[in-house]
């Protein structure tokens, strides 16, 4: 038998319990966020840190995630108005992966200045790769990496109902992919996709920035190459707006990269 999907009722543990000391966490002090465009009766939406945060605190709680149903995330400059589940209209789960992408692919395309009769074809997805390292202990690293970085500068530390970490746009509905104006139920299905081939987890949430860390990076160009057209229908300004000038040279940064980072203008 599956297990249950997490539902935001078990918020409400944390409404008496503030620390979660009897989920067996030791949470810093925090407060609990409603649905901006919910009831009164709803459930709470997220429970959120006070203070800023580190990877030491995100390890801590995410130990624990599978057992209390509660997956930490790093949000930074968030307001309540950038989530809605009301956003989200579609689960993860109706959606193939590939089909969304292909969808992106081709609209991406057909907006360019391109020739229409030169406008490639969609690839396909990339090849899922061998997950030779620890995807949680991939994820601490990456956050580690981006402590102190501009991307990140005051993340807060955010728990959330969730069976994996893909889900958690869909369930928040996080709408900062503006460009995509998109259900979020979508690009969680892609990041189901990244879970599932590439070890991948989402780390961290800012208005229109997503972190995933990779524990299968690709090591070739080859592999990199597969990926990088997945990135561009996933975020095309990560190429067309980002110091990298082209897909070849995107895939080369790409190769080896312990996480990803995608940003829409």
């Amino acid at each position: 038998m599956a297990a249950e999907e997490p539902t935001r009722s078990l918020l409400f543990a944390l409404d008496d319990d503030p620390h979660g000391l009897g989920l067996g966490l030791d949470l810093p002090d925090g407060h609990l966020i409603d649905d901006p465009k919910g009831t009164a009766d709803d459930p709470p939406l997220y429970w959120v840190s006070e203070d800023e945060t580190d990877a030491e605190e995100w390890a801590e709680v995410n130990a624990h995630a599978a057992r209390t149903g509660l997956r930490p995330i790093l949000l930074d400059d968030l307001v309540d108005e950038d989530l809605s589940p009301s956003t989200t209209q579609s689960a993860p789960g109706d959606h193939d992966a590939e089909d969304v992408l292909a969808l992106w692919w081709e609209e991406w395309h057909a907006d360019s200045d391109d020739d229409p009769d030169d406008q490639p074809e969609w690839p396909g997805l990339a090849d899922a790769l061998p997950v030779e390292a620890d995807p949680e202990a991939c994820a601490r690293e990456a956050l580690e990496d981006l402590e102190g970085s501009d991307l990140f500068e005051e993340p807060l530390l955010a728990l959330v109902p969730a069976a994996r970490s893909a889900d958690i746009p869909a369930l928040l509905g996080w709408d900062g992919a503006i460009n995509l104006e998109d259900d979020p139920g979508r690009l969680s299905a892609v990041l189901r996709s990244w879970e599932d081939r590439f070890g991948a987890r989402l780390v961290a949430l800012g208005p229109d920035t997503l972190v995933v860390s990779v524990a299968a990076p690709p090591r070739t160009v080859d592999q990199a190459l597969a990926i990088a057209a997945e990135h561009y229908a996933f975020c095309p300004d990560n190429v067309d707006q980002g110091e990298h000038g082209n897909l070849e040279e995107y895939a080369d940064w790409l190769v080896g990269r312990g996480y990803w980072t995608f940003w829409w203008d």
